[in-house]
């Protein structure tokens, strides 16, 4: 079961609620350059990105994200909101807000000084000071937020906590989810609901168990923020997408997540189609076709890797110009003793039966015998497509 959040509207985007799962990612240029912006921010958005994050170390990328904006509007693309990604300057934020439709800041260097990895002594006095000027200058963001409509990302990262949290609570859990609920504590008081909250590590371990944490912090106190989730500087490669895979995948397959960002050492647009696949492989949302198939041995009955490649490509085409095909469970099995058993999750079932013979099942039960096996993957797609009729 998903856990519960209200939902925030981001532009034309809502994020949390019953609504799917969201997809994200962020541009890599500079964002003075405004047609290098562009170009990227187009790409992430054909990739099938919801949302595009920018980077915004100061107020004139801030003021440059008005020309990014109406440059993608121009072309075509302005439903799709942008993000402002701010750091160590409020004011920042503050201009930002007047222009996109989300803000991004870090607890850890919103009104904390750059970390330099100090021990700091405070009196419960003076760590009182110091949440009321985070308080104070917090509720002016917010109040331009809500003047502008405007979405706040709450994004804790774990290698950035303040020295002021460091000090308090260590480099722990606790210490990332508190970071973390000083702001949320103000949202609730202010009755500001626009808020995703992200907790991000790159260790998986550390990311998971943080996330989980805060998700019981909030439930306490009666909160029910959505959840940004992802793996950070999770890498390039097959190291990235396992990593990442690891961390998302385990909060989704328990319900957890309202929005995600795979973070690749990569072009951006390739984090997409990642983002898609582990959604898919935590039953999140169906995108694809999904094949099941068992790893052969010595009782498979025909050319189990070649057969998988030839049904892959058939359904393939077949889901490019019909829409149901991307709901499917398709399973490939060498013989029947893992057959009916280990596809009892699939649609379709393609089966070896006998020596150069297949049989066709519809979920658990067999509607086709003994077929040649040349013939075989013709008379499946005849099987879906006589179903879908």
């Amino acid at each position: 079961m998903r856990r519960k959040s209200h939902e925030v509207r981001i532009g034309k985007l809502y994020i949390g609620g019953n609504h799917p799962v969201a997809v994200q990612s962020m541009t890599t240029c500079s964002t003075m350059d405004t047609q290098g912006c562009i170009d990227q921010c187009m790409r992430i958005i054909d990739a099938g990105a919801d949302l595009v994050r920018l980077t915004t170390q100061g107020t004139r990328e801030a003021e440059n994200l008005r020309n990014i904006k109406e440059g993608l509007s121009q072309r075509g693309y302005g439903d799709i909101p942008l993000c402002a990604d701010v750091h160590f300057n409020p004011a920042v934020a503050d201009v930002a807000a007047t222009i996109v439709e989300k803000v991004r800041i870090n607890p850890g260097n919103y009104v904390d000084p750059a970390r330099q990895f100090k021990h700091l002594e405070y009196t419960d006095e003076e760590y009182a000071h110091e949440l009321k000027r985070l308080d104070e200058r917090f509720c002016h963001l917010m109040g331009i937020c809500r003047r502008h409509g405007t979405a706040i990302r709450i994004g804790v990262n774990h290698g950035s906590l303040s020295d002021r949290i460091m000090s308090r609570y260590g480099d722990t859990p606790e210490g990332i989810v508190e970071s973390c609920m000083e702001f949320l504590r103000i949202c609730e008081r202010e009755k500001f609901p626009d808020v995703v909250v992200s907790i991000k590590a790159s260790n998986t371990v550390v990311m998971v168990q943080s996330v989980r944490l805060l998700c019981q912090e909030m439930e306490k106190e009666g909160m029910d923020y959505p959840l940004h989730l992802g793996v950070t500087e999770a890498g390039e490669g097959e190291d990235g997408r396992l990593k990442s895979a690891v961390g998302i995948g385990s909060l989704l397959v328990d319900g957890i997540g309202d929005t995600i960002r795979v973070s690749l050492s990569e072009e951006p647009e390739c984090e997409i189609p990642v983002a898609r696949a582990i959604l898919q492989a935590a039953r999140v949302q169906m995108c694809k076709p999904e094949f099941i198939s068992c790893p052969g041995c010595g009782r498979t009955l025909y050319d189990l890797q070649d057969t998988i490649r030839r049904i892959k490509a058939a359904v393939g085409e077949r889901a490019k110009t019909n829409p149901r095909y991307n709901t499917l469970k398709i399973a490939i099995m060498g013989c029947i003793v893992n057959g009916p058993g280990e596809m009892a999750d699939a649609d379709y079932g393609y089966v070896g039966a006998a020596r150069g013979k297949v049989s066709l099942y519809r979920g658990k039960a067999c509607v086709e015998k003994n077929i040649p096996e040349d013939e075989a993957v013709e008379r499946l797609l005849l099987l879906i497509d006589g179903d879908g009729e």
